[in-house]
């Protein structure tokens, strides 16, 4: 940087851009300092050497060292006292403007051109046609192309690849079709340009056309392109016809080219190809650790995605905030809240940015665990948590049956600054809803619009009818779905549904199961559900033909499964499973359980189970339901006092959750249950969610 000295020496010089006669004399005296002197001086000295440039009128080259300073501004202020400067000054300012993006002053340069009376070679034309196009205005390159008495291919690149960055394909694809002659940057920015613009299928049609064309060659960057629309397309033969091109024409070498060709198989779904490739490469960057990490997650292959990510973590490159975010995502999926909270240890030990979508991921893998304290404190630990950390936790409150904490977070942060998103009012609505908050659920719902300047979207509209079928206030939700400004969703229905279960209302329930039959057929709950609603009436004839018409459509119900981690190992139980070696013990512990259940009051709910089975069957079947067994287990593998968590595939039914309730109370432990919409945390004969879910 400039001392203050030589900073006041280089304002003096615009007092004499402005003078009009510049003594003689002054250049005479300044002829024995040679240009070298001049040029070889530090930048410091820069103020200096300019005044003396000017006070010399030597203008151009005061401009080249005011462009190698980029002093921009000053260059183009100086311009106005150089009457004809040398093409190459003309360069250095066009060259600068393109650099920094500077459109006013680059026009200043061409005007200047203009009026000087200078006449551009092919080399400044292009200068000026590229400055122009990457300011980002095409109108004015497209003017300079018009004007240009002559163009190479240099010249229509340039507005080729303009258009083709901006998205503007159809200007791009007929200036190619108009090129007299084209190489490989042209063939690539047309290539590349629809692969941005999501239009894979044309990319790899003209990079065929361009293998046919003679003495035109694919280079590294055609093929990532390439490669990248076949991966777009996720056509696997397409991928490895051009992974073929790319070894027959000794591309193979590049490391980059190889991220792009793991990518394709990624996404192709050939997870032991890409795996082939990433062992390829020998100095493996974040990026395509993080890449090969999350290839396994979307594929299901869990462990060897944690596997990949312990190997990460002992090598020489370190975890980033997606890195970190993929293995916490695919820990919340999996509620591995143990191998959640290692990485979280290990985030903390190698310091991570708490400002990152890191923390979000860990607020959502703490919640999606029901470890709601952990996702709190991280919450409370950022020194300005972000809009998805928040939500995330307002969802988890909302989860977890306690509606007052989710609103105060809600309160905090409006009370912050920040606006609520759709997803924010989501589970602010969930949380009134699953509290039974009607009233304030419908002032959150209608705030949406009024207060917060957002639009409904579909989502809100089915918390609202979830929020009021669950509150039994059906002649409101047929108002609200009259008026719904779009066309109701599977889970408007099934809201509906649900809520008519609650409530015995057979005939809305009919109405919403026959919108789900024409929208998903062969989705099982809805056929159980109205089975179950007309068993619950005891229309045992409707109920048969229920489930004598998923019999015919070949429609079975989805077996219910619940776990639970015991010392870092999973056990999964699905109803009246014996398979499991402690099978006697947990047959025998639920025994002596129902006993005592009984002595406190417990009357199993026997009104869903088949009505030709014997009452005492009944009771037989629900006992070995799949989160009883659960809970059973986990109880005895654990020592007393113990919290415990089991989580389940489906929603819990009456019983289960009635029977739980007494378990607590009996065990003296601590129970959550997670099934398919929430959290239940069951604790001395209460639940969180109040009886009502």
């Amino acid at each position: 940087m400039m001392n203050h000295s030589n900073a006041r020496k280089l304002s003096t010089f615009h007092g004499l851009i402005f003078k009009s006669n510049l003594s003689s004399s002054s250049y005479a005296s300044q002829k024995r300092f040679s240009d070298k002197k001049f040029f070889n001086s530090k930048l410091e000295d820069g103020g200096v050497v300019v005044e003396r440039l000017c006070r010399a009128n030597r203008f151009g080259e005061a401009i080249d060292v005011l462009c190698g300073q980029k002093l921009l501004r000053e260059a183009v202020q100086l311009l106005g006292r150089a009457k004809k400067p040398p093409a190459s000054t003309y360069c250095n300012l066009i060259q600068v403007c393109s650099q920094t993006r500077a459109l006013e002053e680059g026009k200043k340069v061409h005007e200047h051109i203009r009026a000087s009376g200078f006449v551009p070679g092919i080399v400044i034309w292009n200068r000026l046609l590229g400055m122009y196009a990457k300011c980002g205005s095409l109108f004015d390159a497209r003017k300079v192309f018009e004007e240009m008495p002559n163009r190479d291919v240099c010249s229509w690149n340039v507005m080729v690849n303009g258009y083709a960055e901006v998205g503007l394909l159809e200007e791009a694809r007929k200036l190619f079709d108009e090129m007299p002659e084209r190489d490989s940057y042209s063939w690539t920015a047309m290539v590349t340009g629809y692969v941005k613009k999501d239009q894979p299928e044309e990319a790899l049609v003209l990079y065929s056309l361009m293998q046919r064309v003679p003495n035109s060659k694919p280079n590294i960057f055609t093929v990532s392109s390439a490669v990248a629309a076949a991966a777009g397309m996720k056509c696997i033969r397409r991928g490895k016809e051009i992974h073929g091109h790319i070894v027959r024409a000794g591309l193979d070498s590049d490391e980059v080219l190889w991220s792009s060709l793991m990518d394709m198989y990624g996404k192709c779904g050939c997870i032991d190809e890409a795996r082939n490739i990433f062992d390829k490469i020998i100095d493996k960057d974040v990026v395509s650790w993080t890449s090969m990490i999350d290839r396994y997650f979307k594929s299901s292959r869990w462990r060897e995605g944690f596997s990949l990510f312990s190997e990460l973590v002992g090598s020489c490159e370190r975890p980033n905030e997606y890195t970190f975010a993929g293995v916490l995502n695919a820990c919340a999926d999996l509620t591995t809240e143990e191998l959640g909270k290692q990485v979280h240890g290990y985030m903390t030990r190698v310091g991570f940015d708490p400002y990152s979508f890191a923390s979000s991921s860990l607020v959502d893998m703490y919640t999606k665990c029901g470890n709601i304290e952990s996702a709190r404190h991280v919450v409370d630990g950022c020194p300005k948590p972000d809009l998805v950390s928040l939500t995330s936790l307002i969802g988890g409150y909302a989860q977890n049956g306690k509606p007052d904490e989710a609103l105060k977070y809600f309160d905090l942060l409006l009370k912050s600054g920040m606006k609520p998103d759709h997803v924010t009012f989501v589970n602010v609505l969930s949380a009134c809803t699953h509290a039974g908050l009607v009233e304030k659920g419908l002032e959150f719902f209608y705030s949406i619009t009024e207060k917060h300047d957002l639009t409904h979207t579909s989502d809100h509209y089915t918390c609202l009818v979830d929020l009021l079928a669950r509150s039994g206030r059906f002649e409101q939700l047929k108002s609200v779905i009259s008026e719904m400004p779009m066309k109701p969703s599977k889970f408007l229905w099934a809201s509906m549904l649900g809520g008519c279960s609650t409530y015995g209302n057979i005939d809305l329930a009919e109405e919403a199961a026959q919108e789900l039959f024409k929208i998903e057929p062969e989705n099982p709950v809805t056929y159980v559900t109205m089975a179950n609603i007309y068993a619950a009436a005891g229309k045992w004839e409707e109920e048969g033909k229920m489930r004598k018409r998923m019999q015919e459509i070949g429609i079975t119900k989805q077996p219910g499964s619940s776990w639970t981690e015991i010392k870092r190992k999973r056990h999964v139980f699905i109803a009246a499973d014996t398979s499991h070696p402690m099978y006697n013990q947990i047959d025998e512990f639920l025994g002596e359980l129902r006993e005592k259940m009984k002595e406190e009051g417990y009357v199993p709910a026997t009104s869903l189970v088949l009505h030709d089975v014997e009452d005492e069957q009944k009771e037989e079947n629900l006992v070995y339901h799949s989160e009883k067994l659960a809970v059973a287990f986990a109880i005895l593998s654990t020592e007393e006092g113990t919290a415990i968590k089991v989580f389940k595939n489906l929603r819990s039914c009456v019983d289960c959750h009635s029977a739980i309730k007494f378990i607590s109370k009996i065990t003296k432990r601590k129970i959550t249950v997670r099934d398919s919409t929430r959290f239940h945390c069951f604790e001395n004969g209460q639940c969180s969610c109040r009886d009502y879910w």
